[in-house]
């Protein structure tokens, strides 16, 4: 599958959790930074979007200890939530 049809899948499952919440956790945080990911990061996202939400927003809300597959720069950017942008 080409880059530009796996990126088009997880910006859709980035953006279809089942919760507002999830949605922009982990969409916004998709749209911030998907630009900048190496094949191996893409990799890691598809992964971790296979995760229940409650987890993944756990991780990164500090709630629970990030697992040793995910933790890294990218679970250390979705910890810092500055990429959540919610519409008024």
């Amino acid at each position: 599958m080409q880059t530009s049809d796996r990126l088009r899948r997880l910006k859709f499952r980035a953006w279809h959790r089942g919760t507002r919440e999830a949605d922009y956790m982990i969409g916004c945080f998709f749209d911030r930074h998907h630009a900048t990911w190496s094949e191996s990061d893409i990799d890691l996202f598809e992964r971790m979007v296979e995760e229940e939400d409650v987890d993944i927003m756990t991780w990164a809300l500090g709630t629970l200890p990030v697992p040793p597959l995910y933790a890294g720069t990218m679970m250390d950017a979705m910890i810092r939530l500055d990429y959540v942008e919610i519409p008024r």
